[in-house]
């Protein structure tokens, strides 16, 4: 939508904790959770047996949920993209 255009959700997870979540509680808005809602099983967590399409980080963005806003890399299914 043009209230959420593609590649706005780093920044959107950011918005998240500036307005008052807990940043794990935002990781989990903007993984887990929606995959839950959404009836999809096999990801939104890491877990053995699970869809594995990973962003790695500069650091931890459970502490500082700007880390999502920089550098990174991706792995989708066990390879770098």
């Amino acid at each position: 939508t043009p209230f959420n255009p593609h590649g706005s959700a780093p920044q959107e997870l950011v918005f998240m904790v500036e307005w008052g979540m807990a940043p794990l509680e935002a990781l989990r808005a903007a993984t887990a959770n929606g995959a839950e809602l959404l009836r999809l099983p096999d990801v939104g967590t890491i877990e053995a047996g699970k869809r594995a399409d990973l962003v790695l980080l500069d650091g931890d963005p459970s502490e500082d949920p700007r880390t999502v806003l920089g550098r990174k890399r991706v792995w989708q299914a066990g390879r770098p993209v």
